[in-house]
């Protein structure tokens, strides 16, 4: 009955957005806890490499980047637009760069996501232009508790948000003008990893006022309305003071650092949610937002605090409705967990920023399988190693592929993924009647590397299209299967077959059988040898 739900929503919904006028323009249509980004009327699923800060400063600064890019087969930039270069005198807007970026992803078929260095850059404001770094008394910077000023432009000025919101304005309506018709700049990201740093709060004057007056009437709203829907870790903070529903800050969350992050999230929030807003009424494409994850052990104010973090999230749905979703920027090894807090309550999984290593392959291909995500983007593409670029342009190769059948299928449930290292070999994954168990297949012991101390990571996707038959893409697997209805039953593979699509048609290369596939006994493809096999399945 899902299944058929969502085939008949996806439908309705599709056919209201060309009535209404969506479809041309890149968009998320949202289907139950499911969010697909639509380009050219076409699910997309986002194979990205984010270019490091100062790599695109000219067209000829580019040129040996774009065939590595092309190499790996990335389907999306993410890129830096710098305020201080848009706007070097105010009012005063240079848009030359960003066109020739625009014109160049364009000559290399590549779809550009636009990163806003504005107000805040890694909770820095080092790419504000020189004429707000130096008129300090119009656009005041925090301070910390000895009053000393930071690098950081307060969000408690009007002054300065209301000149950002005006270059971001012009910036959306200037692409709009350029490349709507195109569609090379598919999202946009409003401000960069924004937090407080090196205090947990902004001790400027305009801060101080906010925080010993009431917790704003809209917040408190927010918060009872969806009370039981609430993340665990903020409504245990708020109950545990007695959940009150007016009062100063510290009044109705107490005293202490988490109170501080919570307060400074809410106006780092509804500084956003107004660049945010303006933007959209000028280009409406999807944006988002995205955190420096929480050291082990820190506390706020020892992390980029009061960003889009998970634990804030409900501050920041309730600050910043016109953001999309809110992503998580990754240089820490718990991926799942961080990625699980990023799903709840229904928000889109996206991976803007991650560490290049040689685990990015399998996690791209479990971000979009297992959470179907709407993409995945290791940092400082162009510097990548032979081991990391390799194993990137195999899984985006795999993902490339799959895309129709991600598209069709994902919306119906009938799509996972998963992800193998040596602290977790194995996970399961029911589709249908079949249950099945993914390890990594170092497990075997026969494989180059079994032994080392680190293991590669395994990941694949995994995509029924049948009662009985399944498409698994990935490396570093091995695959058993069951009737998890009918443990009785015995479950054979009926055939296995190693191949490609191309213009959409399957085409086999191989028909896998005997050592292959272990006399029958499971699915295997090897780490460093990404591919795709079709499977069916029968009883006996």
């Amino acid at each position: 009955m899902f299944k058929v739900i969502g085939m008949v929503a996806l439908a309705v919904l599709f056919l209201s957005n060309i009535i209404f006028g969506q479809a041309n323009t890149p968009h998320l249509l949202k289907i139950g806890n499911t969010a697909v980004l639509m380009v050219d009327e076409k699910p997309f699923f986002i194979r990205g490499g984010e270019l490091g800060n100062s790599t695109f400063t000219s067209v000829e600064s580019m040129e040996p980047v774009w065939p590595k890019l092309k190499a790996m087969h990335l389907n999306t930039v993410l890129a830096p637009v710098y305020w201080e270069l848009i706007e070097p005198r105010e009012g005063a807007f240079d848009f030359g760069l960003l066109d020739d970026l625009i014109i160049e992803a364009r000559k290399n078929d590549l779809k550009l996501v636009l990163l806003w260095f504005g107000s805040w850059k890694n909770s820095m404001s080092s790419h504000v232009p020189q004429w707000i770094k130096k008129d300090q008394k119009r656009f005041p910077r925090s301070l910390d508790e000895k009053g000393v000023s930071q690098e950081i432009l307060t969000p408690f000025s009007e002054n300065n948000m209301k000149a950002d919101l005006k270059a971001f304005e012009a910036l959306m309506a200037h692409i709009k003008t350029f490349d709507a018709d195109s569609h090379t700049v598919i999202m946009v990201q409003p401000e960069n990893e924004i937090g407080m740093l090196p205090s947990a709060k902004d001790y400027h004057p305009l801060s101080m006022a906010k925080f010993q007056a009431q917790v704003p009437a809209e917040l408190m709203a927010y918060l009872t309305k969806n009370k039981n829907r609430l993340v665990p870790e903020f409504l245990e903070k708020w109950e545990k003071n007695g959940a009150k529903t007016s009062g100063n800050w510290e009044e109705v969350f107490g005293p202490g650092f988490a109170t501080d992050e919570i307060f400074m999230a809410w106006y780092f929030a509804k500084y956003t949610e107004a660049i945010t807003k303006a933007g959209k009424q000028a280009y409406n494409l999807p944006m988002f937002v995205n955190a420096a994850l929480i050291r082990p052990g820190k506390i706020p104010g020892e992390y980029p605090s009061a960003g889009p973090l998970p634990h804030l999230m409900d501050i920041w749905k309730a600050g910043a409705p016109s953001v999309d979703f809110l992503s998580p920027d990754f240089y820490n090894p718990d991926f799942e967990e961080w990625n699980d807090k990023y799903v709840r309550q229904n928000n889109v999984l996206f991976v803007p920023e991650h560490r290049f290593d040689a685990t990015t392959g399998a996690k791209a291909l479990f971000t979009i399988g297992h959470y179907g995500g709407l993409g995945f983007s290791p940092f400082s593409i162009e510097n990548g190693g032979d081991k990391e670029s390799t194993n990137l342009k195999g899984a985006y190769e795999v993902i490339d592929q799959m895309t129709p059948l991600l598209g069709q299928f994902m919306v119906k449930g009938m799509v996972d993924g998963v992800l193998l290292d040596k602290d977790k070999v194995q996970s399961t994954v029911v589709l249908g009647d079949y249950e099945f168990s993914f390890k990594n297949s170092y497990t075997l012991g026969w494989e180059a590397g079994a032994s080392n101390a680190v293991w590669d990571y395994g990941g694949a996707i995994i995509v029924q299209t049948g009662d009985d038959e399944f498409y698994i893409g990935g490396a570093g697997i091995v695959v058993t299967f069951k009737n998890w209805k009918n443990r009785s039953k015995n479950v054979g593979i009926l055939f296995d077959e190693e191949g490609y699509f191309k213009d959409g048609k399957w085409i086999v290369k191989r028909y896998l059988n005997g050592d292959q596939t272990h006399q029958g006994r499971h699915v295997r493809i090897a780490h460093g040898e990404y591919g795709i096999q079709r499977v069916r399945l029968y009883e006996y």
